[in-house]
């Protein structure tokens, strides 16, 4: 078979050039990116030059693109299927489509290179190829690639692109200059050895905070570059009274507001984006576009590190004393303080949570008096969610946000540069996204940064293997994490203090069911030490309670203190996963099933029936069922799957309890399902084969009021499904998922294309994106211009307008070549005479859910 990777490039020389040849006009030589320059300007509207070509036409080109190539490894070598070319062509027809709606130049997509240009071809189409085998994304991938570098070009050959190009040169001068405005503005008059110091300290800065360490490796380098690592994460603002929130690029929080709270969980990149900022900062460049940087001296502040027991917090003069700046020692008399009046500061208070909590009032009451006497600076103050109550900081002027989890994509960006700089194989990390994609006890692990890196050095460790189950995936992460740091970390114990595998586990899991049992997600060092001491004469150690607390701490790498006196776990995964095996050991079966409405439990309990003996899991799947609730059903049906071993007759009672709650019978039932299960619910559904019309819209709409991205991926199943009312289901849920990501993964492949409520011209770019949609109704404000801009002229055929924003005429609608009928609230006898003739007019719209 051939490499899906080597064939995706081979079309290169093999197939586009005699596809351009049929498609593209050939015009000046170019700038020799490819051997046989080609335009594939037709395939859009890019630029206004051409409006001719329409949705359906470019996903003709894709599918002649993937023929070709496919043609060109012969009958015997297929890397796909048919059904995977068939998603593979639309997935790059979708990337090929959002040539149309994009806004940079010709000459800044050159500037990107065909690399970072298919990037972003891929992520304006909101195409992320979802389902598809690895084999089948490395085609997709290097398809795209190719068609990007003939693009690239085509650009250079066009007869406008030295002139844009002059023009660029002249922007980019004025941009300079409005850069060293902005400094200029920003800069007062400073002395010789201020101006001697700041340069200092920021060659300090960059070199200390320029690097991060490659979580997990055994061998080879530990730290790569920040600008290889950084990854742009998104933060969300709560929106006052509505449900969700506004969602910015992390790095740019600090354009939006100049005091920033920044929550997020542990391992999700508040110290990394606190790295950034203090970096770019102090670069001194002004190309990164974020002029409230230009001018401005970084304070990196680590609560950990400048609050001391007992000790007043530190005042600006001692900031680079507090976290052991080295050139401390040379700074100017006054000189921090100079900065902060000047409101040239930049103070990134990393970790709150990382404190007592007896002090975090006296913090907060510091942070205030300093953005008070000070003001003009930036703040950027970072915590876990729950070490500090809501509008914590309000009374200071600062704005919340939050720290979202990594996507599909940060996840893909993230684990193709940990290879990278592992100097690991690419095929490498591409087996370990498919396994991610494919299993969801991966796909649950890989939501921050810190996870995604233990997961690559799990998968790097094993050779590419990775369990199925749960409970062999947390061992064998277990394995790594506990045997390679005690190997790793040897010299941090002076007193060689070794403790054996089995016997870490012991203790560790001492700790989590403690967690557990008293519904705390953290615990006080006091407390661990008391649970530890009381067990260290029973596994035999040499050393006292602190000695074992502090090798669990330092070389486990499954705790951490988040806050003086406070011990937590790393991931509520680990946690679970331990906490369970002692509650088997210590037979705690009755507050397992106790506890099975509680939503924390599930893990515990599923993960409980997987560590215990047949008869104990027989046990526990009995007493779910026999509890007569939804909730103790949908456990023990799941739990059949974690079981070793079951008689048939306690299989029979598990399946008769389920089997009246799955399939759902009826709408309400399905709503009960979802309140009740939850994405546990998700596993017993049944997929679309063998059930009636009717039972799939129940099992569609249970699976849609999770609103989560495992029920996103369930409800892929169910889109190519014939019946009407799935299918309207399916379209109507759009507007409660990630909607970019569910219509590039649902509404693409739904064949009817039923009604969808579209509430923002943000929704006309996605439905653009995949090449438009036939029935649209607009519920919210609008403009002409939007409609006729961004809908597919030959793709609509019917339109509804809200009632609360009138149009005023409606001769516009003679844009849509194939509309046949429209409906408009409140619509007098007088508008609906200028309806196009052949347009059906309909009013008042009937109201709908």
């Amino acid at each position: 078979m051939v490499d899906a990777g080597v064939l995706g490039a081979r079309i290169a020389s093999s197939a586009v050039a005699p596809l351009v040849k049929k498609l593209f006009v050939k015009d000046l030589p170019g700038a020799g990116l490819v051997s046989s320059p080609v335009r594939i300007s037709a395939l859009v509207s890019f630029g206004r030059e051409k409006r001719s070509v329409t949705p359906k036409d470019v996903e003709k080109v894709a599918a002649e693109l993937v023929r070709r190539a496919l043609k060109t490894a012969g009958p015997e070598e297929q890397p796909v299927t048919a059904e995977e070319a068939t998603a593979v062509t639309h997935a790059l027809g979708h990337s090929l489509a959002s040539l149309g709606t994009l806004t940079i130049e010709d000459y800044e997509a050159v500037d990107l290179g065909p690399e970072e240009f298919a990037r972003t071809l891929r992520s304006h189409a909101a195409v992320i190829s979802y389902g598809l085998s690895g084999d089948g994304e490395l085609f997709y991938e290097q398809l795209l690639h190719t068609a990007a570098l003939h693009i690239l070009n085509f650009f250079t050959q066009r007869s406008t692109y030295i002139a844009r190009q002059q023009t660029a040169q002249s922007r980019q001068l004025a941009r300079l200059v409005r850069a060293v405005d902005v400094l200029l503005g920003r800069l007062p008059s400073q002395s010789a050895e201020d101006a001697g110091f700041e340069a200092r300290y920021a060659e300090h800065i960059t070199g200390r905070y320029g690097t991060l360490t490659i979580y997990g490796l055994d061998t080879g380098t530990s730290e790569w570059s920040l600008d290889t690592a950084y990854l742009s994460l998104e933060a969300t603002r709560e929106r006052d009274g509505q449900d969700g929130g506004l969602q910015i690029p992390a790095e740019q929080v600090l354009a939006q507001h100049d005091q920033v709270l920044l929550r997020g969980v542990a391992g999700s990149g508040k110290t990394t984006l606190v790295q950034w900022l203090a970096v770019t900062t102090a670069s001194r460049t002004y190309d990164h576009g974020l002029t409230h940087l230009i001018g401005r001296v970084p304070f990196v502040l680590p609560m950990r590190r400048i609050v001391r027991p007992g000790a007043e917090f530190p005042i600006p003069g001692d900031f680079l004393k507090a976290v052991g700046c080295p050139v401390a020692g040379e700074q100017p008399a006054g000189w921090a303080e100079r900065v902060l009046r000047a409101g040239r500061g930049v103070l990134l208070v990393d970790g709150i949570d990382e404190i007592a909590g007896d002090r975090r009032d006296a913090a907060r009451r510091w942070l205030r008096e300093l953005a008070r006497t000070f003001p003009g600076n930036l703040w950027l103050v970072t915590s876990r969610p729950s070490a500090v109550p809501e509008r914590w900081l309000e009374a200071a002027d600062f704005h919340e946000l939050t720290l979202s989890p990594m996507a599909r994509d940060d996840v893909a960006t993230f684990v193709r540069r940990w290879h990278r700089a592992a100097g690991a194989d690419e095929a490498e990390g591409m087996s370990l996204l498919q396994a991610v994609r494919t299993t969801s006890e991966l796909n649950r692990l890989a939501t921050n940064p810190l996870m995604c890196g233990m997961l690559c050095a799990l998968h790097r460790d094993r050779r590419g293997f990775l369990p199925q189950d749960r409970k062999s995936l947390y061992e064998a992460a277990l394995t790594m994490l506990l045997e390679r740091r005690d190997r790793e970390r040897e010299l941090d114990h002076p007193d060689g203090l070794r403790i054996p595998y089995a016997t870490q586990v012991q203790l560790l899991q001492k700790l989590a069911w403690w967690l557990i049992r008293n519904s705390r997600a953290e615990m006080d060092r006091s407390d661990a030490l008391h649970i530890i001491g009381q067990a260290v004469p029973a596994v035999n150690l040499d050393g006292t309670a602190e000695d074992v607390y502090r090798s669990l701490l330092l070389r486990s790498g499954l705790l951490r203190e988040p806050a003086e006196g406070r011990v937590d776990f790393l991931h509520r995964t680990f946690q679970d996963y331990l906490g369970s095996r002692l509650a088997v050991q210590e037979l705690d079966f009755d507050l397992l099933v106790n506890n099975a409405e509680k939503d924390d439990w599930e893990d515990v309990i599923l993960l409980a029936v997987a560590h215990a003996r047949p008869k104990e899991a027989e046990q526990m799947l009995r007493r779910l069922v026999g509890q007569d609730t939804s909730r103790g059903k949908l456990l023990a049906a799941a739990g059949l799957r974690y079981a070793a071993e079951v008689e048939p007759e306690v299989r029979q009672l598990v399946e008769e309890g389920v089997g009246s709650l799955i399939p759902p019978s009826t709408f309400p039932k399905a709503a009960e399902l979802a309140q009740a299960g939850g994405d546990l619910a998700l596993a017993l559904l049944p997929g679309p084969e063998g059930i009636d019309g009717q039972t799939a819209q129940h099992v569609v709409w249970a699976a849609t009021r999770l609103r989560s991205e495992a029920a996103l991926h369930f409800l892929t199943r169910f889109r190519k499904h014939p019946n009407k009312r799935v299918q309207e289901a399916l379209a109507a849920a759009w507007q409660d998922f990630d909607r970019e990501f569910y219509a590039s993964a649902i509404l693409a492949h739904l064949p009817r294309q039923p009604q969808v409520t579209v509430r923002s011209v943000e929704d006309l770019r996605t439905l653009r994106a995949i090449g438009g949609w036939k029935n649209i109704r607009f519920q919210g404000a609008y403009r002409i211009e939007d409609l006729t801009e961004l809908i597919v002229h030959e793709r609509l055929d019917h339109l509804s307008l809200d009632a609360a924003h009138p149009v005023e005429g409606l001769a516009w609608l003679s844009a849509f070549p194939h509309l046949t009928s429209v409906h408009v609230t409140d619509m007098n006898e007088a508008l609906a005479q200028e309806v196009p003739a052949g347009i059906e007019v309909n009013y008042p719209l009937p109201q709908r859910g």
